[in-house]
């Protein structure tokens, strides 16, 4: 790309003067022309050299490119401008004109004017030197800009490796009093004699972990195997509640194959047991539903317990399980999909899941 640049920028600054001569009309083209290209070749070369040059200097600071850029296109410039005067003022410079007493001429009028030698080396080497300049920005506004896009893509892999692991942290994550309770609660039934029931809940517990542990934490699954999930969740906590927890299960057939992420009911169906079940000496029903409504799909979750704890602390719906069911939908599905939580006008909590996409199959 570099190469391909110091090509064109040298080939464009050849036209625009081989126009200029043909312009003004001067004498002997096909000798300018020639000569013209050889000045031109040497300026690709030492503009290639001051791109290696600066290329060494890739991942310093912008500022101290910028310097480096600047102050070596000067060299590169008066070299540019010896190799010119050379070729057209010093190398057999009367074979350019076919009168040879117009090289005589020249010379003569430079001399009226003062026009030395430094003088002609110092226009063309200001000239060259802004060309040389003019290049060089453009290459450290490439490089600039190649390196924003190099740390937006690793931004973006850093912030897509974080919300993977946060994907697989919940997903791996079991609540550790969920695991205490319901080994308190194994325990029990061991100590009564209830080995149907432990057995039970053995069987619900390592269907439970299995089926959670198994999946691959990234990918979606259907509507109907996230709720057998948890399902198996609840049926152990109704060992732990056997005269409190109820359970509910309305999933419609045409929702059943819907894509959602895995364990994203999880949270929701915690907060039921732990606001709505664990905190009242009353039965609680936990429903967990779906219905389509026109290309959107809602999900919810709702108990009839207390809203309100025996404390006085109303359950409002901004916990952390909830913050990261919001954060999952957001990152999944933008804004088609979103969570709404809230207290019930006749007590208990609702917490709904809407997915709006016309392809949810």
């Amino acid at each position: 790309m570099a190469f391909l640049t110091i090509i064109g920028f040298w080939v464009f600054h050849a036209l625009i003067v081989s126009l200029r001569a043909t312009v003004l009309e001067l004498p002997e083209p096909a000798e300018l022309v020639w000569r013209r290209i050889f000045v031109t070749l040497v300026g690709v070369f030492l503009t290639w050299l001051l791109y290696l040059v600066l290329r060494r200097f890739d991942r310093k600071p912008l500022g101290f490119r910028v310097a480096t850029a600047f102050t070596l296109s000067m060299p590169c410039a008066l070299l540019i401008a010896l190799t010119n005067y050379y070729v057209f003022n010093v190398y057999d410079p009367i074979s350019m004109f076919a009168d040879p007493g117009i090289d005589q001429q020249v010379e003569e009028i430079r001399a009226q004017i003062g026009y030395d030698f430094w003088q002609e080396i110092a226009e063309i080497t200001v000239t060259r030197y802004f060309f040389i300049i003019a290049w060089a920005s453009l290459y450290l506004t490439l490089g600039y800009a190649r390196e924003v896009r190099e740390a937006e893509r690793t931004a973006s892999r850093y912030a897509q490796a974080a919300q993977d692991a946060e994907l697989r942290s919940l997903r791996y994550q079991v609540n550790p009093h969920f695991l205490f309770n319901t080994l308190n609660s194994l325990s029990t039934l061991v100590i009564k004699g209830d080995n149907a029931r432990a057995e039970e809940m053995i069987q619900s517990l390592s269907g439970f972990y299995r089926t959670s542990l198994s999946n691959d934490p990234l990918e979606d699954v259907t509507l109907i195997e996230e709720v057998e999930l948890q399902q198996r969740y609840l049926e152990i906590e109704m060992v732990r509640y056997p005269d409190r927890l109820r359970v509910v299960i309305d999933i419609p057939k045409d929702v059943e194959n819907t894509k959602v992420p895995g364990m994203i009911l999880q949270p929701l169906v915690e907060n039921a047991i732990k606001y709505g079940v664990s905190r009242t000496n009353r039965p609680v029903t936990v429903k967990i539903s779906a219905q389509r409504v026109g290309t959107a799909i809602q999900i919810s979750v709702t108990d009839d317990g207390d809203s309100v704890t025996a404390k006085g602390k109303s359950h409002d719906g901004n916990g952390i399980g909830l913050a990261s069911v919001r954060d999952r939908i957001e990152a999944r599905y933008g804004a088609r999909g979103q969570l709404v939580a809230g207290a019930q006008g006749k007590g208990g909590f609702a917490a709904t899941i809407t997915i709006n996409d016309e392809d949810l199959a």
